[in-house]
């Protein structure tokens, strides 16, 4: 398993853009976590923290869309490092002034927010033409989510160690400019600077044309909804046996759960249709989520949040392979920026939802809650079994010149559906 992982790491540029994705997305990753701490440390309510994240989360879940279909449209660096740039700029103006005058503060979050750069959807629009074999992409699929896992993990632990050795405002200067060098080293890396989108159709809609990208992006709504649900029942589980700690352990185990299996899952090849594959580990989702309303003590509930994280990493590896199989020609990065914003607003929805749930019926009801997101989320999967049994035919608007290939390095491997072949496609789908 480690052997596979590090010859794909040793494939020239894959391990740059990786980390360079990575480090360019811990703004992203911590923006909650610093915004509070930097709100409370210069007075502010809780009420006034909650309100800046969610300004910061909204701004996001419109941005990152928007920027993904730009960089489709005019490549990575003329979008990436200007919005990376903007991002930072504004949260500098919010950690520099502060949360007075108000409007200020709005302001600068919500410009942080709407900036954020798209990095997550450009990397796995890179991968194709970087690795060149399906089986290398997959792979890099389960070695994406998992790096995501750990970087969710330390990115908090980050903030934490800045706040501790200089201040909240520190915290935010800080991570936002490692993120500008993290967005800065993958946009003047060679494959990003060459790989161009396919030849798009013009449509107002872009990527949500397609029917099996809605349905995708339906069933992950409710798959961050059972996350964002989690997040918050774990706090109330651990303040009603009396340790705080005990939502450490809880997430920590989730989190372990999710490297586990998504290393588990990209060390292997899978046969058969990644739409079929996706439902049965949607299902297992949903299965490992349920247990946890049952609320046992401290030990039991910890291996039971370590068993429920095993098949997220793997659903969200899946989920990449069948967003890059569904997405209009030409709008692969947008594609994957829907996803993203997908699943964070079902997160933020998770976390409004369950509070008054929890308010009623205590931890479990809200462990509940999670469980039912899985459950709704393969409802969701399972309703839309036609849309997503292939991909819709829709030729591009022009063919790429051979002399020309628009990857930079592969001609037509920007998504499997343009001609990869491999475990789990099918050669000749256009979407």
């Amino acid at each position: 398993m480690a052997t596979g992982y590090a010859e794909l790491l040793r494939v020239r540029h894959a391990a740059r853009l990786l980390t360079g994705t990575l480090l360019g997305r811990l703004p992203n990753a911590t923006a909650a976590l610093a915004i509070v701490l930097f709100v409370r440390a210069e007075g502010g309510s809780y009420t006034l923290a909650g309100v800046l994240s969610a300004v910061y989360g909204l701004s996001n879940a419109v941005g990152q869309p928007l920027l993904g279909r730009a960089v489709d449209l005019w490549g990575q660096p003329r979008v990436m490092l200007p919005a990376a740039l903007l991002s930072g700029l504004g949260m500098a103006a919010l950690a520099l002034a502060g949360v007075e005058p108000l409007p200020v503060a709005y302001a600068a979050t919500a410009v942080a927010g709407l900036f954020t750069p798209p990095l997550e959807g450009g990397l796995r629009a890179l991968w194709p033409s970087v690795l060149k074999h399906p089986d290398r992409v997959h792979a890099a699929y389960a070695l994406d989510a998992v790096a995501q896992e750990v970087m969710f993990t330390l990115g908090p632990l980050a903030v934490t160690v800045l706040v501790a050795l200089w201040s909240e405002a520190a915290a935010l200067l800080v991570i936002n400019a490692l993120g500008v060098l993290g967005a800065l080293s993958v946009v003047v890396s060679p494959p990003s600077r060459r790989w161009r989108s396919e030849p798009r159709e013009a449509h107002w809609l872009g990527a949500l044309r397609s029917g099996g990208l809605l349905a995708l992006l339906g069933s992950f709504f409710f798959v961050g909804l059972a996350l964002g649900t989690i997040a918050v029942a774990a706090v109330a589980y651990a303040d009603g046996h009396g340790d705080e700690l005990i939502s450490s352990y809880l997430l920590s185990a989730l989190g372990a759960g999710a490297l586990v299996g998504g290393l588990a899952y990209g060390a292997r090849t899978w046969a058969g249709e990644p739409e079929t594959r996706l439902r049965v580990l949607i299902a297992a989702l949903a299965a490992g989520y349920l247990p946890l309303a049952l609320a046992p003590g401290p030990v039991a509930m910890t291996l039971l949040a370590g068993v429920a994280g095993l098949f997220l990493a793997p659903a969200l590896a899946c989920a990449f392979v069948v967003v890059d199989r569904h997405a209009p020609v030409g709008t692969v990065t947008e594609a994957f920026s829907w996803l993203v914003t997908s699943f964070g607003v079902g997160a933020a929805a998770g976390t409004a939802v369950v509070g008054p749930v929890i308010e009623r019926g205590g931890a479990p009801a809200g462990f509940l809650v999670a469980g039912a997101g899985g459950l709704a989320a393969l409802l969701v999967l399972l309703a839309t079994r036609r849309v997503l049994a292939a991909p819709a035919l829709v030729a591009p608007p022009a063919p790429t010149p051979p002399s020309a290939p628009s990857s930079g390095a592969v001609a037509r491997m920007e998504s499997d559906r343009n001609g990869g072949a491999g475990a789990g496609f099918k050669t000749g789908h256009q979407a």
